[in-house]
C-alpha cells in the first residue's frame, strides 16, 4: 500500500461539504490504494479495498467481485468493518461520508487493477439508511461521477442492500427505482436471515437475491432443508431474480448450491477476499471439478433412488392391471401394501375425486391425533396434484413424485400413480410410501 498522507481526514468535522464528490475524489489523487480517515470513536484509521470473486456455475467462469472494506488503526491492527460503521452510525453525515468514501475507493481500486480485462460486475454495499435517503443527498449524481472518474459503466455496478434492514417498503421501492434508473443492478443481501420476506422480492423485483450463509449451512446439515432450499431458489427464479449463495466454504456446500440450481456462488471455497482482483481463468478448475462430482453424485443418487422405488413401481403397475380386470382394491394392492415403506392406496376418478377411503397397510404408523380433522378423505378431490395429472397424461405408465408433505398423513411421502380403465371409465390408482431416506 502506498504511504497515506496524514493531512486527509474526511470523517472529522469540517466546514465544507464532507461527502461531496469533489472533496472525496481529491483525497484519492495521491493514494489510490488506501485512505486515512478519522473515525469519531476509533481515531485515525486506514481504509482499503478487498475483493471477493463471484462465479457463475453455468458459465463456469468469473462474473464479478464484491468490494469489501478493510480497516487498520494507527498501530496497524485490523479493525472490524462493523466497528468502523458503528463508530460513524450516530451521525448521518458521517455515515454518508463513510459510505461514499468506501464506494469511490472501491471503484478506483477496481478500475486501476483491470480496466479492460474485467468486464464483470462490481458489487458495492450501501448502508440501508444512506440508500433510502439517497435522493435527498444527490446520491445518483455522486455515484455517476464516481463511475465516470473510475471509467466503470453504471451497468456494471450491483448495489447490495440488506434485505431486512429497511422497514418502510415504499421508501425502499423508491430508492430501488432511483438507482435502477441510472443503470445499476439491485441485489437484496442476506436474504433468509432475520425477518426475510418474499413479498419484498415480488414488489422490489431485484435482479439478484443473495442467500445468507445460514441457509447453505442448514441445508448441509438437514436433507429436508436441502429440498426446501431448492424450492426457495425455484420460487425466486419465478419472481424474476437470479440467485447468489454467499459464504460457501466446503465442497459439500458447493455441491448443494449446484444441485439447487443457483446462478452464482461466492465464498472461501471459490476464493477469499484479497487486495487484488483475480483473472478470468482462475476458479475454473474448482468449478469443473464440482461439475464432475455433480455428474457422478447425480448418477449415483438417481440409481439409488430408482433401486429404492422400483419394487413399489412394479407393485402399483401390477395392481392397476388387476383393478382393470375387475379385482377389488384390497386384493389388487396386497403386494404393494406388503412392501416395508408402503403406507396406503386409494383410487381417483377422471376428475380427481377420491372413490372410497384409503386402504392402509397392516403395519401403519399411528396417526397423530392433532391432525384428526384431515383423516376423513372420502370424496376428497386431488385434481391439482401432479401425480394425478401426470398419470392421465401418461396413460398406463407408473408416475413417481418427489418427496412432499402429505396432507392426509402429515408426514413426508412419495406418491406413485397409474391410470387404467374399467368398464370404459378412466381411474387413477395412487399409492403412498413413507419417505424417511
Amino acid at each position: 500500500m502506498n504511504r497515506i498522507p496524514r493531512n486527509h481526514t474526511p470523517l472529522s468535522a469540517s466546514t465544507h461539504s464532507p461527502s461531496s464528490f469533489e472533496t472525496l475524489s481529491a483525497c484519492l489523487e495521491e493514494t489510490p490504494e488506501g485512505w486515512l480517515a478519522h473515525n469519531p470513536r476509533l481515531g485515525p484509521i486506514t481504509l482499503s479495498s478487498h475483493f471477493q470473486p463471484i462465479f457463475s456455475l453455468s458459465h463456469r467462469r468469473l462474473v464479478g467481485h464484491e468490494a469489501l472494506m478493510r480497516a487498520k488503526n494507527d498501530a496497524g491492527w485490523n479493525i472490524s468493518p462493523l466497528e468502523v460503521i458503528s463508530g460513524a452510525s450516530h451521525n448521518f453525515e458521517q455515515l454518508l461520508e463513510l459510505d461514499r468514501m468506501c464506494r469511490i475507493l472501491h471503484l478506483s481500486n477496481f478500475a486501476r487493477m483491470h480496466p479492460d480485462q474485467t468486464p464483470g460486475w462490481l458489487f458495492l454495499n450501501m448502508n440501508a439508511e444512506v440508500f433510502l435517503r439517497a435522493r435527498g443527498y444527490q446520491g445518483q449524481s455522486f455515484l455517476r461521477q464516481a463511475c465516470e472518474r473510475a471509467g466503470v459503466s453504471a451497468h456494471r455496478i450491483v448495489i447490495e442492500v440488506l434485505e431486512d434492514a429497511v422497514q418502510d417498503i415504499q421508501l425502499l421501492q423508491e430508492a430501488v427505482a432511483y438507482f435502477r434508473d441510472m443503470g445499476c443492478l439491485i441485489a437484496l443481501d442476506d436474504f433468509g436471515a432475520g425477518h426475510s420476506n418474499f413479498d419484498r422480492v415480488w414488489r422490489l423485483k431485484p435482479e439478484i437475491v443473495k442467500l445468507d450463509r445460514s441457509i447453505i449451512v442448514s441445508a448441509a446439515a438437514d436433507s429436508k432443508l436441502r429440498r426446501f432450499m431448492a424450492q426457495m431458489v425455484q420460487l425466486l427464479h419465478e419472481a424474476g431474480a437470479m440467485v447468489l449463495v454467499e459464504g460457501i466454504e466446503t465442497s459439500e456446500e458447493a455441491y448443494i448450491a449446484l444441485e439447487a440450481d443457483v446462478d452464482f456462488v461466492q465464498g472461501y471455497y471459490f476464493g477469499r477476499p484479497a487486495p487484488k482482483l483475480i483473472g478470468h481463468g482462475e476458479g475454473v478448475p474448482t468449478i469443473d471439478a464440482l461439475w464432475g462430482d455433480f455428474g457422478h453424485m447425480w448418477r449415483h443418487e438417481k440409481l439409488s433412488y430408482q433401486e429404492a422405488v422400483a419394487p413399489y413401481i412394479n407393485a402399483i403397475g401390477y395392481a392397476s392391471v388387476l383393478l382393470s380386470a375387475g379385482r377389488n382394491l384390497e386384493e389388487a394392492c396386497t403386494s404393494f401394501l406388503d412392501l416395508p415403506q408402503a403406507d396406503f392406496c386409494y383410487v381417483l376418478d377422471a376428475s380427481g375425486q377420491q372413490i372410497g377411503t384409503n386402504l392402509y397397510a397392516q403395519v401403519h404408523p399411528a396417526c397423530d391425533i392433532r391432525f384428526a380433522p384431515l383423516a376423513d378423505v372420502s370424496s376428497a378431490r386431488w385434481a391439482r396434484r401432479p401425480y394425478f395429472r401426470r398419470a392421465l397424461e401418461n396413460f398406463g405408465k407408473v408416475q413417481v413424485t418427489r418427496p412432499y408433505l402429505s396432507v392426509s398423513s402429515a408426514q413426508l411421502c412419495v406418491t406413485l400413480s397409474a391410470s387404467f380403465k374399467i368398464h370404459g371409465e378412466t381411474r387413477v390408482l395412487c399409492g403412498d410410501i413413507i419417505w424417511d431416506r
